[in-house]
């Protein structure tokens, strides 16, 4: 069994990152600290006892490592690499959904009300 192993590996294996090279950007891009330090090397290895706050999209988690492993494995067996600190917390919320309701018997959206309401949601 290993001390310490290379942190985009752990995040990989682990299943907090889909793939090896999505742990390397996460990593790269600010989304992981070490005890507080961030990390911006994927070579860091991180030991037993380490705390990791990790952003993942908009969900921010606090964990404490407790093992490896020493390939990618089912979440099971996964989670016994790591204990969570505190519950993993929502950074954006989903936007309100109000505009997506409409009156009974209004009908189907005309071409005006479609474009407004893709203005609403951020499409163009």
């Amino acid at each position: 069994m290993s001390v310490s192993q290379r942190i985009d590996k752990w995040l990989y294996f682990t299943r907090f990152a889909k793939t090896r090279a999505t742990a390397q950007k996460m990593i790269e891009g600010g989304h992981v600290a070490v005890n507080g330090e961030k990390v911006l090397k994927c070579s860091r290895e991180i030991k037993i006892g380490d705390e990791l706050n990790i952003l993942r999209g908009t969900v921010r988690f606090y964990i404490r490592v407790t093992g490896f492993v020493e390939k990618r494995v089912g979440a099971p067996v996964a989670r016994t690499a790591y204990e969570q600190i505190r519950d993993p917390e929502n950074l954006a919320p989903p936007p309100k959904k109000a505009f997506e309701s409409r009156t009974t018997g209004s009908g189907r959206p005309t071409k005006r009300d479609r474009r407004a309401i893709n203005r609403l949601k951020g499409k163009f």
